[in-house]
């Protein structure tokens, strides 16, 4: 564990306005005080804290709930510790101080400052991450929500077609393959599927690439008899349809859109040279996309939202290796030698 800090200091952090707290190492407040989030706010808060300390940043420990965000960055780009806890942990440590339930602001800056005091090994430190990084976490999670997006409104298409147009499940039972968009725009109800020409579907299935099926199967699955229906059903769903054609084709050319930055991110950082503190994530890239079954999400989203978890499991490794080299040299030099080998650790 570190050398004791001078000052403790815990961030209460809001949307609009953050309160901090500063204890020395007796336990006692020095300081109190409330910043905006805005720019100009959170960067007069860090020279206030570095002048606090001395010029000595490295001096302050801080204690926050969120990992990452402006203020925290700000933070650690001036060289500040700063260390983050899970909410619901910090409520345990809230019990310590009081049994209210109520929120308080100032309560909170407290017992965020002097848990990091006390039970530091409770907190996690936080580092900045490279920028690649940073990007694959914002996409990754941008492609979850795309395929959530995506999922949501199939289920919604589907639902419309077995009210009235179940031949067309038949050909694709989730209604979330871009080719029976298209052969819905050619065909949106059972009557438009008896003017179908078979030379027009054989084009729509060659454009999509699809085999699995013959504009033959395709036509006389459509022209299967439909379902009875009240009058005006088919109008309804079939409008319904149209709407929701557009969409789904706009989430999906985002979500490959996404796919390709992704990969392309995950290429940049595998190439990254090897050297450096900032470039070790190159060998958790080359690992992750060499197992089976990981693909370019699955690795993307590890290296986003876990790259701190990869980072610490490394840290043991590398201790190991420094003394397993350390007690090398020691005995070669008890042996009387004095040209020991240079080991290489193993790279981060």
């Amino acid at each position: 564990m570190d050398n004791e800090y001078r000052f403790y200091v815990g961030i209460d952090w809001a949307s609009e306005a953050h309160q901090a707290c500063v204890l020395d190492a007796a336990r006692r407040i020095v300081s109190e005080r409330s910043f905006a989030h805005a720019g100009d706010a959170v960067a007069a808060f860090a020279e206030w804290l570095n002048e606090l300390a001395g010029d000595d940043p490295g001096a302050v420990a801080v204690a926050i709930e969120i990992p990452r965000g402006a203020v925290v960055e700000t933070l650690v780009e001036r060289g500040f510790h700063v260390y983050a806890i899970n909410p619901k942990q910090l409520d345990r440590f809230r019990d310590r101080h009081s049994v209210a339930g109520a929120k308080d602001d100032r309560r909170d800056a407290l017992v965020l400052s002097d848990s990091l005091r006390t039970d530091r090994g409770c907190f996690r430190r936080v580092r900045l991450d490279d920028p690649v990084v940073i990007q694959l976490r914002e996409l990754s999670r941008v492609d979850e929500d795309l395929g959530r997006e995506n999922n949501q409104l199939a289920n919604r298409l589907r639902e419309q077609l077995h009210r009235f147009y179940v031949q067309a499940l038949k050909l694709c039972p989730a209604a979330d393959e871009p080719w029976l968009w298209s052969l819905l725009e050619l065909a949106p109800s059972p009557a438009a599927a008896r003017g179908l020409r078979i030379k027009r579907v054989e084009r729509l299935l060659r454009e999509h690439r699809i085999r699995r099926v013959s504009a033959e199967e395709v036509i006389a699955e459509l022209r299967a008899p439909a379902l009875q229906v009240a009058p005006g059903v088919v109008e309804a769903a079939t409008e319904h349809i149209g709407l929701l054609l557009p969409r789904l084709r706009l989430v999906h050319s985002q979500r490959q859109r996404c796919g390709e930055r992704l990969e392309a991110l995950l290429d940049q950082l595998q190439a990254t040279p090897h050297e450096g503190p900032k470039q070790r994530e190159h060998r958790d890239v080359e690992i992750l996309r060499s197992l089976p079954g990981v693909g370019r999400v699955v690795a993307a989203t590890v290296l986003a939202e876990a790259s701190w978890a990869l980072a610490e499991r490394r840290l043991p490794r590398l201790a190991r290796a420094r003394r397993n080299r350390a007690d090398h040299q020691t005995e070669r030099q008890a042996q009387g030698g004095t040209d020991a080998p240079r080991l290489q650790c193993p790279s981060a």
